[in-house]
């Protein structure tokens, strides 16, 4: 059974959300690492990441199965001051062993009912034009709204582009 809650930050935590980026760069994810990612680094992107959380500037939910980390992802909250009914979603993560479970499509879910507690309306996100997460999102509901040539490099190189999706929640 898949169990979804937020994260806070113990070394528990730190060391299985940095397992995962890592793994997720390894295989090809794109999400703002190029690998191979240090465990240094994938440490310290968390322990940001979590004491933003802790500030309430974004969530970071944790999805379970048996107890252990298979995925993540977090609502961006920390707007202007002009966008205080909009988030964005980013860093959506399942281990590699865990994909085809619908855990991915769980934690968007949650992330969708926690933006929407958080009063928020619109929710944004970007995901890699190659192997990315689109199909996932438009199964979803999200709606594309264009890409973006050659916006980042690839974890092991290259240049990819991005596609960008948002959706009315609530």
């Amino acid at each position: 059974m898949i169990v979804i809650r937020p994260l806070s930050d113990t070394p528990e935590v730190r060391v299985a959300l940095a397992d995962l980026l890592i793994e997720a760069v390894a295989h090809g994810g794109s999400v703002s690492f190029m690998h191979p990612l240090a465990p240094g680094a994938a440490h310290a992107f968390w322990a940001g990441a979590l004491a933003a959380a802790a500030r309430g500037e974004r969530a970071v939910l944790g999805a379970f199965n048996d107890g252990v980390l298979a995925g993540t992802v977090t609502l961006h909250l920390d707007c202007p001051p002009n966008q205080p009914h909009r988030g964005e979603i980013g860093k959506l993560m399942v281990r590699v062993a865990q994909r085809g479970r619908g855990i991915a499509a769980a934690l968007m879910r949650a992330a969708e009912r926690l933006a929407v507690e958080r009063g928020r309306s619109l929710l944004v996100l970007d995901t890699a034009s190659e192997g990315g997460a689109a199909g996932l999102y438009e199964g979803l509901g999200w709606t594309y709204a264009g890409e973006i040539p050659d916006y980042a490099l690839k974890p092991h190189g290259g240049l990819v582009g991005t596609r960008l999706y948002w959706k009315r929640v609530g």
